[in-house]
């Protein structure tokens, strides 16, 4: 029986592509930084920087204090008292991204169907964000942060993906059974790993990455097809 649904937002509810995305939000947060002394490449190549030591996080720390840690040792102790200041980008100008990205109605149909089937609803999106980055993207998807019982942000874990840690985080602290539970996502790397824990996966094609792995193996389509299986699981 699936009694829980965990969803990736980024190419799976929020349609974008990627380079797009990440084009538009850097060239926001380096205009609003550049007043501050922050030079444009190096603080780019700072935000990569912190997002791989997230990547790499072994849970002991949440992501946010590894980022921070791994950015005030590029820029110095100064980045702490500047932190204000990214906080104000994510409150105003990160809007300006959802410019680029998609919308698909089918987004709040898909959460409105499982809460009528009285299903948990994870929101498992690649925890490299704050939540107000988050929440923002949650709402650009016409949904809704209360549509879910749990928000993974960079505040509140210490695994990302691709690491199967993340999500076994995810079933321990929600305390659901993996053969109960389905991971949705669009991501063969990121998001097809749950499988290894003996969860359900569906592959969102339309905003495939595959990152040249062989697909066929798993259940796939599009969030209208998605609809349709959860509809025959009833």
């Amino acid at each position: 029986m699936l009694k829980n649904v965990l969803f990736d937002l980024d190419g799976t509810l929020l349609p974008m592509d990627q380079d797009t995305f990440v084009e538009a939000y850097f060239g926001g947060l380096t205009q609003k930084l550049a007043p501050y002394g922050y030079e444009p490449k190096k603080l780019i190549d700072g935000v990569w920087s912190g997002t791989e030591a997230m990547v790499h996080n072994d849970g002991t720390r949440t992501n946010e204090a590894v980022f921070w840690e791994k950015f005030a040792s590029i820029f110095g102790e100064r980045i702490y008292a500047d932190k204000d200041k990214f906080e104000d980008f994510y409150q105003h100008e990160f809007d300006n991204a959802a410019s680029v990205c998609g919308f698909d109605p089918l987004a709040s149909e898909v959460i409105k169907l499982l809460k009528s089937q009285n299903r948990c609803i994870v929101l498992a999106t690649n925890p490299i964000f704050p939540a107000v980055a988050t929440y923002k993207r949650v709402r650009w998807a016409g949904l809704d942060p209360s549509d879910f019982a749990l928000i993974t942000t960079y505040e509140n874990i210490g695994f990302c993906k691709p690491n199967p840690s993340y999500y076994t985080d995810i079933l321990n602290r929600m305390k659901i059974d993996p053969k109960e539970t389905m991971m949705v996502g669009n991501d063969v790397g990121e998001d097809m790993v749950a499988a290894r824990l003996g969860m359900k996966v569906f592959l969102v094609t339309d905003c495939l990455i595959d990152r040249g792995k062989d697909i066929s193996v798993f259940d796939k389509g599009s969030l209208f097809d998605l609809i349709s299986l959860l509809k025959q699981t009833e």
